[in-house]
């Protein structure tokens, strides 16, 4: 079985592993605040062209996504999202376990508009009952969405206008943030994320490591106390180490870049394979995720030998699939579902 499934199947670069074995009998202080961390710290904040940002390591993204957003809230606050949004429909409800309300909005791509987040925001403060309704307080997006599309910059940039405006903060989940970052047509920066957002994170566990994802806080308030709150929430790794050395690798020399335009790569070869032989996509993806709408008996016949997720029913004989590709997506693996997508 050749799995397309997710982009976590494989382990690590060899890099990583190689650095890991390399400095295992270093003795260093705990915690994240060893040199290793530091020295990673100093090369994101290079690409974010801001040295007074804080970055933070945490271990995985649902982790990540409910320390950041239940730190960030007051009890009677909730999020504003897509109702896509992983925070709504992949964390196990993690952001109401921690008594805060995820506030969902439609979407066709996966993506939230500056008239949503308006509506949404004045739905509430219009309501003469809106003292016994949750307040927003919080906008999440995902960059690439569950939908493997992406946030242009004036998309993004109108968003954070429009959050500014009413007073909202605005996070970003960038779990897959290489994928966006490296696709066709796209023009965002890890520079226009630490410009437009109040806090965001770079995903490792998608992206080329073992596991974890360096949380960039942008805005002040967001920076106090945020230590303690990640201990707290038991999020503060003891061997800290193990992520920056993670992330001092992923950013040394672009790796991180150039694993993830791999994966791209892979999936707009699928991408093509598909549309040659006249599927349709449930949406446009230039990321790595990609979503072909493909009769029952062909998913069937695809699902003997490719592990893939199901995204969607079309109709009764239409079902939406997603394949994922990886930075670790090999060639002939590619090739091969090419040639099966070929004979269907």
């Amino acid at each position: 079985m050749i799995l397309f499934e997710c982009d976590y199947a494989e382990g690590a670069h060899p890099r990583i592993l190689e650095r890991l074995i390399q400095t295992n009998d270093e003795q260093t202080v705990g915690y994240s605040e060893d040199p290793h961390c530091e020295h990673a710290r100093q090369l994101i904040k290079k690409l974010c062209g801001n040295n007074n940002v804080d970055v933070h390591f945490l271990v995985g993204g649902t982790q990540t996504n409910t320390v950041v957003i239940s730190s960030a809230l007051r009890p009677h606050q909730g999020v504003l999202a897509v109702d896509f949004g992983h925070i709504n429909v992949h964390e196990t409800g993690a952001i109401e376990a921690k008594g805060h309300k995820v506030l969902t909005v439609p979407t066709k791509d996966g993506k939230i508009t500056p008239q949503q987040i308006e509506a949404a925001y004045h739905d509430h403060w219009n309501d003469v009952n809106h003292e016994h309704i949750v307040q927003p307080a919080m906008v999440y997006i995902s960059n690439p969405t569950e939908l493997g599309t992406i946030y242009t910059r004036t998309e993004l940039q109108n968003i954070s206008e429009t959050c500014r405006r009413l007073g909202l903060l605005l996070f970003v989940d960038g779990a897959r943030l290489g994928y966006g970052l490296m696709a066709e047509g796209n023009d965002v920066s890890i520079a226009d994320l630490a410009t437009f957002c109040d806090a965001f994170y770079i995903g490792g566990t998608k992206c080329g490591a073992l596991f974890g994802e360096a949380v960039v806080l942008c805005n002040d308030m967001l920076k106090r106390d945020f230590r303690y709150l990640i201990k707290q929430h038991g999020a503060l790794l003891a061997k800290g180490r193990l992520l920056g050395i993670q992330f001092e690798c992923l950013f040394e020399d672009d790796l991180y870049f150039r694993v993830s335009k791999h994966a791209d790569q892979m999936a707009m070869q699928i991408r093509e394979a598909f549309l040659q032989k006249g599927f349709s996509f449930y949406c446009d993806s230039y990321t790595n995720q990609q979503f072909p709408i493909v009769p029952n008996e062909a998913m069937e016949k695809l699902s003997k030998k490719y592990l893939f997720s199901l995204l969607a029913k079309i109709d009764e004989s239409h079902t939406a699939i997603r394949f994922c590709t990886s930075w670790a997506t090999r060639q002939e693996n590619v090739s091969a579902l090419i040639n099966d997508i070929n004979n269907l």
